[in-house]
């Protein structure tokens, strides 16, 4: 199959605009979760933000693709033959995947992790297992069918320290990853290793690491989707003041720890959707409450202003193997069926997410 040495793929790798981007620590307001139907299918989402163009397209990663890594001193690293077909998000023409799903129902995603995440160094590992931060996802999806098997095999690779050439700097990244069996795992690099942790909550968002997210739970035990009775103070009867009382402070900003807590809050709530068709449309409303319009997080840079905004998000059915995307130009969900994808091309294939979007006009006569 043919050989790609991501060593070479400068143009590609990162942009040099995003530079600027890795030195601010807003950037990357990143959500995931997982939804369980009544019939146990499973369903896990995520959005995608970022101040700067991704120019991601949808990448459909063959079987038996061989990959070539990054390794210290951008040498060769750790090279595989994919076992599996992966279809997933990519950015800038990279054939790798940023959020992906494999054709064993194994699912994950790059989230943004500033000032948390240390790699190892370069020179403490063997080149030969090493790759860098924005290859972990592919190594995981192009060669394992579950959770388990992800667990099982960290100690067999490291992800290095390693300062992209172009940017002169190095990208913060965790990873979480979904499969169909229902576990759900979250991978960081903490001081040079990589940690996993089993995640029973199905939620995920940015920095800081899960156990701090986890630790923050118990600031909102009282969160509660059933109203509120009214209460007596000095004899006097108080009652709430609209509906939604039961989560009256609930945090709405679009930090990291609020969003966990957020999605958290409507993941556990919602009535459970009856199958995997209508647990996707389910997901839908519930990323359209971490949607970031242009303009609602604004970051000064030598006296530019850079805006963030959702640029992507995608669900991914892991149990009938589909594959769903929406933009921010283009809203209606567009999706790949990974039963009848043909992951058996020599090379990776390329969707464009651009799409002329129109309203519908209903007729009136």
């Amino acid at each position: 199959m043919k050989d790609i040495d991501m060593r070479s793929l400068k143009n590609i790798i990162f942009p040099s605009i995003l530079a600027l981007l890795f030195f601010c620590q807003t950037v990357g307001a990143c959500t995931s979760f997982q939804l369980v139907a009544a019939d146990g299918s499973r369903v896990y989402a995520r959005t995608m933000e970022f101040q700067f163009p991704l120019y991601s397209d949808v990448v459909i990663m063959p079987r038996n693709f061989h990959f070539v890594a990054t390794g210290p001193n951008n040498q060769p690293g750790a090279s595989w033959d994919g076992k599996y077909g992966v279809v997933g998000m990519n950015g800038f023409g990279k054939p790798l995947v940023i959020d992906g799903l494999n054709e064993k129902g194994l699912a994950g995603g790059i989230l943004y992790f500033p000032d948390h995440a240390v790699y190892a160094n370069p020179k403490d590992v063997d080149a030969k297992k090493s790759m860098a931060p924005w290859e972990f996802m592919s190594w995981a999806l192009m060669n394992f069918a579950s959770v388990a098997q992800i667990k099982a095999a960290l100690n067999d690779v490291s992800v290095i320290n390693i300062v992209q050439p172009d940017l002169k700097v190095v990208p913060p990244f965790h990873y979480v990853f979904h499969d169909a069996s229902g576990a759900v795992l979250v991978v960081e690099p903490i001081k040079g290793k990589l940690v996993a942790h089993d995640n029973p909550y199905g939620v995920m968002t940015n920095s800081p690491p899960f156990d701090w997210h986890v630790n923050n739970l118990g600031n909102y035990v009282k969160l509660s989707p059933v109203e509120p009775d009214p209460i007596k103070v000095f004899g006097q009867s108080v009652s709430p003041i609209s509906t939604g009382a039961g989560f009256l402070g609930m945090p709405g900003d679009s930090t990291s720890p609020s969003r966990f807590i957020r999605a958290l809050a409507y993941t556990s709530t919602i009535t459970p959707a009856k199958s995997a068709d209508e647990n996707v449309r389910l997901a839908e409303h519930v990323l359209h409450n971490f949607d970031i319009p242009i303009g609602s997080i604004r970051t000064p840079i030598n006296k530019k202003t850079f805006m963030e905004l959702t640029q992507w998000s995608v669900i991914s059915d892991l149990k009938n193997m589909r594959f769903y995307f929406s933009t921010y130009d283009y809203q209606p969900l567009r999706m790949v069926d990974l039963n009848r994808t043909n992951f058996d091309k020599p090379t990776p294939t390329f969707i464009s997410l651009k799409s002329k979007y129109s309203i519908e006009t209903l007729a009136t006569q």
